[in-house]
């Protein structure tokens, strides 16, 4: 193959690339109703790793009762951050039962990490403040959470 060749396949594979990308993250993620105590929160799940890695990036506006809900493959010590997500952001780190073991509160824009405590099944964004506003902190437990597809 010679270089013009080379190029014009290497344009054609970005080009199918970015399209198949595109048509992935027009794709609307499955939803799941949680409680937390009184309050219902409709989440968005991000239980594939495409679907994690976009999470509500570009996002300018979400309701007050909505979130996104990220579930993992594995209990682990995840860490979360907020390239290219203009939303200010609370994420609790849940245990696989659907216990808070922290939250951290993150900034748009930012790459720092913010990491759960201890090993966790699933992180649930939602708009910055949330959790504390009522009073749901470490050991509380939302409910909902067993219908949530295994995270891949």
């Amino acid at each position: 193959m010679n270089l013009h060749n080379f190029s014009l396949a290497c344009l054609l594979s970005a080009g199918c690339a970015a399209s198949v990308l595109s048509h992935a993250q027009s794709t609307p993620m499955p939803t799941l109703e949680l409680s937390a105590g009184m309050y219902r929160i409709e989440v968005e799940v991000a239980a594939n790793l495409r679907d994690r890695m976009s999470g509500l990036m570009q996002r300018k506006t979400m309701a007050m009762q909505k979130g996104m809900l990220f579930v993992f493959p594995n209990a682990a010590r995840h860490c979360m951050w907020m390239r290219n997500t203009h939303l200010p952001l609370s994420v609790a780190f849940l245990d696989e039962r659907g216990r808070i073991i922290n939250v951290e509160d993150m900034q748009p824009e930012t790459d720092d990490s913010h990491c759960a405590a201890s090993p966790a099944r699933y992180a649930l964004e939602m708009n910055l403040g949330w959790f504390r506003e009522r009073g749901l902190a470490p050991g509380f437990a939302l409910t909902g959470i067993d219908k949530a597809p295994p995270g891949r």
